[in-house]
């Protein structure tokens, strides 16, 4: 199944991609969120669905997408994960998972506006793999760890690098500025998503690809990230475990290029949909 959310901000619902066409769900499921997870939702979802597709209008095109998720607990993200990613940013490759922490209100739409933080001069881009846990994770070992995996989802892990790494402290100051985890459209079923670690990634930056990879790249895979976060943190329902960007990263270039109003990203990984947000000035 391909899940979405649709609808005004903060007034999203949810629904399905299939037969080409989107279906809201609405009137049988309240919202993709913990408690959707945490209660079987999904088998629930997959079995009503099947069950009632005939009888269900598809929805006209022209809607907004909202954030693929209702807000998680957490989002936990994996930095350095791809060698040469690491390598272009003048990092050590990691011995072990790169563990930061991304503010859930950062969360926006897949094809929402991104909005630059105040006075910022080094906002950046990375197009990621993530990864939205199906139920409550804790000390997970690799083998049982693909049996915790809802879905799958396309993420813009953007940074500022000044905040992230010029200001002293940890990562995450740099990462949970608001409006800066674009996060769908959809969330795909590991039945529907293939070889996770063998999927091409990229990002153009005003119509010029600047992020071409392919998972296949990872230092850590899915199944090693997600049993080594959960030995440090709980993971809930919901979850989200974004699993690093490859190379190709404004602060990567020389020199830096960095993220301006007026400026457009656009980024994909196949199977799992594109996204494409445009960047605008700070505004209280």
């Amino acid at each position: 199944m391909k899940l979405f959310r649709y609808g005004n901000s903060g007034a999203e619902k949810p629904g399905v991609y299939a037969n080409g066409q989107h279906y809201s769900v609405a009137g049988a499921f309240e919202d993709f969120n913990e408690s959707f997870f945490e209660t079987g939702g999904m088998a629930k979802l997959a079995a009503w669905f099947a069950e009632n597709v005939n009888e269900l209008t598809p929805l006209e095109e022209g809607f907004r997408f909202g954030p693929v998720i209702a807000r998680p607990s957490k989002i936990v993200c994996i930095g350095l994960n791809y060698e040469d990613h690491a390598r272009e940013t003048g990092a050590a490759i990691p011995a072990e998972p790169v563990v930061f922490m991304k503010s859930t209100t950062a969360i926006i739409g897949p094809n929402d506006d991104v909005m630059l933080p105040e006075g910022s001069l080094k906002s950046d881009w990375e197009v990621e793999l993530a990864v939205v846990l199906g139920k409550k994770a804790r000390y997970v070992s690799e083998a049982e760890a693909p049996d915790y995996v809802a879905g799958y989802c396309l993420h813009n892990d953007l940074s500022e690098r000044e905040y992230q790494l010029e200001r002293g402290g940890t990562w995450d100051k740099g990462k949970g500025c608001d409006t800066f985890a674009p996060l769908g459209p959809y969330i795909v079923t590991p039945d529907e998503a293939g070889d996770v670690h063998h999927l091409p990634l990229w990002l153009k930056l005003n119509g010029a690809y600047v992020q071409q990879g392919n998972t296949s790249s990872f230092i850590f895979n899915i199944p090693q990230v997600i049993s080594y976060v959960s030995r440090f943190m709980t993971l809930l329902p919901g979850d989200v475990i974004s699993t690093g960007t490859p190379p190709g990263v404004g602060l990567g270039m020389k020199p830096p290029v960095y993220l301006k109003e007026g400026d457009v990203m656009e980024l994909g990984i196949d199977g799992l949909g594109t996204s494409r947000q445009r960047v605008v000035a700070f505004k209280k």
